[in-house]
């Protein structure tokens, strides 16, 4: 397994990396399964370390500056994670953590206290992917049960869409990623149902990109086939994702 973390340039040069290739290991420059590497504007990578449990935000002088988790310790008890699969920068500063075995999303400070935990009501099955929206609710990949969730600070949801309900749907695609576009639209990574989708607020599909239930390969076109998409995202939308540089939110008239 390569468990790197790379910068490349434009040219694919590799400028700085985290982790070495072929070495799996919970010691300095070291990795197990990372899943997520996110550049953040403090000029840090947050990178989820999921089968070390823990998600680590580490300086180009490769120092590891904050953490949670114990690294290799499983457990849902306080600084524990059990494989988590994401973890965004929020503009507070917390911490967004998808803590996927355990059914839930916590918002994490810098002083490790979860501030806020989210389950769905306790109905969270696999929590793939966790997104703070600019309304202030949180929207929630609920994998093991095949919908995506848009939750309010109580945890109480008020938006859902299931992924398995469409006539020749696999019963169990798992999406992966859902991300919520400054125009209020959903890029759902229905993974095994072999697409990605573009659902509105009407919860109406306005795009595919792949065709559903059917895995393919081209080179050409989406059309010819996607194969079990785990992420999708509009380049340059960073609603609900952590920004390369700042945080800037358009306003309700550029949308």
């Amino acid at each position: 397994m390569d468990n790197r973390v790379l910068l490349v340039d434009k040219d694919g040069n590799i400028q700085w990396q985290y982790g070495q290739f072929g070495v799996t290991g919970t010691g300095p420059n070291q990795l197990n399964t990372p899943v997520q590497a996110t550049w953040t504007p403090r000029f840090t990578v947050l990178i989820t370390d999921q089968a070390n449990e823990r998600v680590i935000e580490v300086t180009l002088n490769k120092d590891i500056i904050w953490q949670y988790g114990m690294t290799g310790v499983m457990g849902n008890g306080p600084d524990q994670l059990n494989n988590p699969n994401s973890a965004e920068l929020l503009e507070n500063g917390d911490v967004l953590i998808a803590d996927e075995n355990n059914n839930r999303a916590i918002e994490v400070d810098h002083n490790k206290n979860v501030v806020h935990t989210f389950t769905v009501g306790g109905t969270a099955s696999g929590v793939a992917f966790a997104s703070r929206l600019r309304n202030g609710d949180t929207l929630i990949t609920d994998s093991n049960n095949n919908r995506i969730v848009e939750v309010n600070p109580d945890d109480h949801p008020v938006w859902t869409y299931f992924t398995n309900r469409q006539h020749g749907s696999n019963p169990s695609p798992l999406p992966t990623r859902a991300i919520r576009t400054r125009t209020g639209n959903t890029v759902i990574s229905d993974q095994f149902n072999d697409r990605v989708i573009i659902v509105n607020m009407a919860k109406q599909i306005i795009a595919q990109y792949g065709n559903l239930n059917m895995p393919g390969y081209g080179t050409a076109n989406t059309s010819q086939g996607l194969n079990a998409p785990y992420d999708a995202k509009v380049i340059g939308d960073y609603t609900g994702l952590t920004p390369p540089f700042e945080f800037e939110f358009p306003s309700d008239s550029d949308e």
